[in-house]
């Protein structure tokens, strides 16, 4: 939902003072980091790792897919198609570049939520590790600073399953608490991720070009 922020200067005179004051320190980070019950490849780990204040919450989700890892992946990379598996999209154009890392792309979400479109910067493109970022840099939603990173490797129970971890960092909302905000983004990562293991399963071995 939009909201207004209202900035007001107020000047008042002030005592001379020469004595300088030292600058307030930095807020607090903490890193944020996988949990030990996800396991995924050692080079994949640092992909996960979130640096957070105390505005921030960060959390992952995990999807196995009984597909091949090719398949999942022809869907994930295309930046320019979001919608083909998140359902809660319901158009997408690239308005700057051509795919590559850089590029910009402006969705816009389905009625019925609490946000209309949002404007999103393609972070990560790496086709030989399978690993995708974007950060969202504009639009009208209540999710300020988010980013994401999703990545996928082999099942390692099952040759044809891919698994796929996707993480995120993003403001809380001042009107919500850091549990509230992650259960809101947590559900619908989950649902996007459901609705990819349902089209990737049903492609088998095929691929998206």
């Amino acid at each position: 939902m939009p909201s207004s922020i209202q900035i007001q200067t107020l000047i008042n005179p002030t005592p001379i003072n020469n004595h300088k004051q030292p600058p307030p320190p930095p807020p607090s980070t903490t890193i944020w980091q996988l949990p030990p019950t996800i396991s995924i490849p050692q080079d994949l780990i640092h992909h996960h790792t979130h640096i957070l204040t105390p505005h921030h919450c960060s959390s992952a989700v995990v999807q196995t897919i009984s597909a091949p890892l090719p398949t999942v992946w022809s869907i994930i990379r295309r930046f320019d198609n979001p919608q083909a598996y998140k359902h809660f999209l319901k158009s997408c154009h690239v308005i700057l570049g051509d795919g590559d890392v850089g590029s910009l792309r402006e969705v816009h979400v389905v009625s019925g939520l609490p946000a209309g479109s949002s404007t999103e910067r393609l972070e990560i493109l790496d086709d030989e590790r399978n690993v995708m970022s974007f950060s969202v840099v504009g639009g009208d939603h209540r999710l300020q600073n988010y980013r994401s990173v999703t990545t996928l490797h082999k099942s390692p129970v099952c040759d044809d399953a891919t698994v796929v971890v996707e993480s995120y960092v993003v403001d809380v909302p001042p009107e919500n608490t850091k549990e509230e905000t992650c259960v809101f983004v947590d559900t619908i990562v989950r649902c996007n991720l459901i609705s990819l293991k349902q089209i990737a399963e049903s492609l088998g071995g095929g691929t998206i070009n």
